[in-house]
């Protein structure tokens, strides 16, 4: 039965004992990877509709009367002045402005929910304690489970099922649960927020209203092919938010970064970046050659005999093949003769960051100098 392999497969014991240093094994044992046919199952995502068991990620609550302006001045997000109801992203940077963290941000009428991958779970919430400070502000662990639901027919299976389908960017809570939209993967998704006793109930409740169960693997592939890198995976110790475009901004991503507002830490990285430069690296999507041993996530990539990215997520896509996000120089994306070990490499074109313009900076500096 659908939702008793969900319930067994979605237990939290296992990667909250393993904690941040656990392998991504360790972290996707939480759930299923798959339920059979994984390329089929993500053929539901994209063609009606598919339920997706994403309750190894990990949720912090922050209440208090300060919780927005206490938030507002830690992450790359502006949220002093978010109504309920508003969803999105936001960083988490240290003082050079390398991500730390990376998160979704729901605002609720007395509460504001934040989720993160389980290899950033402990860190993060170490350092929302660390930093209160004088705020008026209780942060603890919500006892939440995530359901995600994608495809074309989403918004009528979730009515079927007794929930409501938001607008994009927006949440609203239905009974004991959060539902919220998203913009991405492709057609966007929404999330479903239960109280981890209800996942079972819930879960049930989307597949008898029509949605098919989808493993992990089908998400991951979406997330590839969004381009959005994960914690643990595809992001390490010197990233910066721009070498993640669609962190950024886009017409139609939730940008994690807020262009406009100052007085968090990194900030002057960011600033700069966007405005007198070129981030060194990017986050591009890679098509691998099916037939040679597939690379591992931190596995070189290479131009010769020269190192030009790190690898990431690698996973099979239903329509692509095996794909992998990875990490490369800006200069690199359009090589012919990249490999990891003896698979061969190429940067789809679609993920390739063309930047057609000097930053805005940049040509100021220009005008100054008569150029």
């Amino acid at each position: 039965m659908p939702g008793a392999a969900a319930a067994d497969v979605a237990d939290t014991t296992d990667f909250a004992a393993a904690g941040e240093n656990a392998s991504i094994g360790d972290w996707h044992s939480a759930v299923a990877w798959h339920y059979g046919d994984p390329l089929v199952e993500q053929r539901h995502l994209q063609e009606d509709c598919g339920v997706v068991d994403r309750s190894h990620y990990r949720v912090i609550e922050v209440t208090g009367d300060d919780r927005l302006t206490y938030l507002n001045t830690l992450f790359s997000q502006k949220v002093d002045d978010a109504q309920p109801g508003t969803v999105t992203e936001a960083l988490n940077l240290d003082a050079n402005g390398h991500v730390q963290h990376h998160m979704t941000v729901t605002i609720l009428e007395s509460s504001v929910l934040i989720d993160v991958a389980p290899s950033g779970f402990e860190s993060l919430l170490k350092y929302l304690y660390m930093m209160v400070f004088w705020s008026k502000v209780e942060i603890t662990e919500a006892q939440r489970a995530i359901i995600s639901v994608m495809g074309p027919r989403a918004p009528e299976t979730l009515v079927a099922a007794g929930l409501a389908f938001p607008q994009v960017g927006k949440a609203a809570p239905v009974g004991n649960s959060v539902v919220r939209h998203l913009p991405w993967p492709a057609g966007g998704r929404v999330d479903v927020l239960v109280r981890r006793e209800d996942l079972a109930g819930a879960w049930d409740a989307l597949v008898n209203a029509g949605a098919a169960p989808v493993g992990l693997m089908g998400w991951e592939a979406e997330r590839v092919v969004s381009l959005r890198p994960e914690m643990g995976l595809d992001i390490d110790e010197k990233m910066i938010p721009h070498e993640a475009p669609r962190w950024i901004a886009s017409e139609f991503d939730t940008a994690a970064v807020h262009l406009n507002k100052g007085c968090y830490r990194g900030q002057e990285t960011v600033s700069r970046v966007h405005n007198v430069g070129r981030s060194p690296r990017v986050t591009v999507m890679l098509q691998l050659d099916g037939s040679a041993t597939l690379p591992s996530t931190g596995d070189a990539v290479m131009a010769g005999k020269r190192s030009v990215g790190r690898m990431g997520t690698v996973v099979q896509h239903a329509d692509f093949g095996p794909i992998a996000l990875a990490l490369v120089k800006r200069s690199a994306q359009e090589r012919e003769d990249l490999t990891v070990g003896e698979c061969a490499v190429s940067v789809d074109p679609a993920s390739i960051d063309r930047i057609e313009q000097l930053p805005p900076g940049r040509v100021a500096m220009n005008r100054l100098r008569g150029k």
